[in-house]
């Protein structure tokens, strides 16, 4: 009998509401008990481990609980961030003015700081990341979890979100984010856990930041963000080591996104053997054929993880269309080398999300149900 297909998702999942006061309490720079928010994560993260582990989820994670969004966490773990950027829409929500000007008034954009890199970037507190990683071990061993990774950010998404006024060039910020982060990334492997590193820079920023460049020059940008990433994990095993890309987890028309195609090369490049994309967006669900027409280039080594389940919307998806997604990779690659995903994460931005939090769990039940028919 052939063993069942594994699942995973990209990360974060819905947060309470007592944990986004927390983190807000934090961001604010209101006063609050270290050992109350540390408390309130531990019990916290045993919960949503639970709830994947009872769901059949295979490869979990802490539902990045802790954190105000999966890249400007950083500015709270290292030195170097100060002030606040402005704001650049996507290029493809600036085609259509009127849908973006619907989304601010509804709130469809979460606010955060998002600050600058205005000096020398060093560790400067490594309180959350241990406190991330014992809040996660320790439940994946009550709950018996198979097994577990945990979410860092890139020095791509770094450098997108927390855009350079301090060093020389794009490149030296790299570095030296690249440099800074492999504490952060050795810590995560040491523990036991997959390090999956988040790089929508690697897609998303085509369209958001380098939209006035062409496809090939950008993706000499995308070469020098895995040229960086690349450096930060020397000496980590790739197979320890998954990679998300996307184009923002955004509902919008999507027209600007670089297509797989084009990022097939940067994606295969990266010294991380589990691969997570999107192919349930609307935009990409079409591109499992690039797969398939390039598959004598896709390493053995490589896991392909994708994104059976999108997560932005509010529609649940039947079971057999998850596993007709499903199957179209395996049909490529065969079972043992496919885990079926999510396009992106439920929670992306702390106290934001457009998939209400018992749907998105729903979801996850219909990706679990989907993978068993395979």
């Amino acid at each position: 009998m052939s063993k069942p297909i594994r699942t995973t998702h990209v990360g974060s999942l819905p947060r309470d509401q007592e944990v986004v006061d927390f983190i807000f309490a934090k961001e604010n720079g209101e006063a609050f008990s270290q050992s109350e928010f540390d408390e309130t994560m531990q019990r916290h993260v045993s919960d949503v481990v639970k709830k994947q582990v009872d769901l059949g989820i295979d490869i979990v994670s802490d539902g990045e609980t802790s954190k105000i969004s999966y890249a400007t966490y950083v500015k709270d773990r290292y030195s170097g961030f100060s002030g606040d950027s402005q704001r650049n829409a996507p290029a493809d929500l600036k085609l259509f003015p009127q849908f973006l000007e619907r989304l601010a008034k509804q709130g469809g954009t979460p606010t955060y700081a998002r600050p600058m890199c205005t000096g020398e970037v060093a560790v400067k507190d490594t309180h959350d990341l241990h406190a991330d990683i014992k809040h996660v071990t320790s439940a994946l061993n009550e709950h018996k979890a198979a097994k577990g990774f945990m979410n860092a950010a890139s020095p791509g998404v770094i450098a997108l979100f927390l855009p350079n006024q301090y060093y020389p060039s794009r490149e030296a910020y790299l570095e030296q984010l690249a440099k800074v982060m492999r504490q952060e990334y050795q810590a995560i492997i040491d523990a036991g856990l997959d390090l999956q590193l988040d790089c929508p820079d690697l897609a998303l920023s085509r369209h958001m930041l380098f939209n006035d460049l062409s496809d090939d020059e950008f993706l000499k940008i995308a070469a020098q963000h895995v040229e960086a990433l690349n450096f930060a994990l020397e000496g980590i095993p790739a197979e320890k080591v998954r990679v998300h890309i996307c184009w923002g987890n955004y509902e919008g028309p999507h027209v600007c996104d670089i297509s797989m195609d084009k990022m097939f090369n940067t994606l295969m490049s990266v010294n991380a053997d589990q691969l997570l994309f999107e192919t349930a967006n609307p935009r990409h669900g079409h591109e499992w054929q690039v797969f398939a027409e390039r598959k004598l280039e896709i390493p053995e080594s490589k896991i392909l993880m994708p994104g059976v389940i999108d997560s932005t919307s509010n529609f649940v998806e039947h079971p057999q269309l998850v596993a007709q997604r499903v199957k179209q990779f395996v049909d490529i690659v065969g079972r043992d080398r496919v885990v079926a995903s999510t396009d992106c994460g439920f929670g992306t931005f702390a106290g934001f999300g457009s998939v209400a939090p018992d749907i998105a769990y729903a979801k996850l039940q219909s990706l679990v149900d989907g993978a068993k028919l395979v």
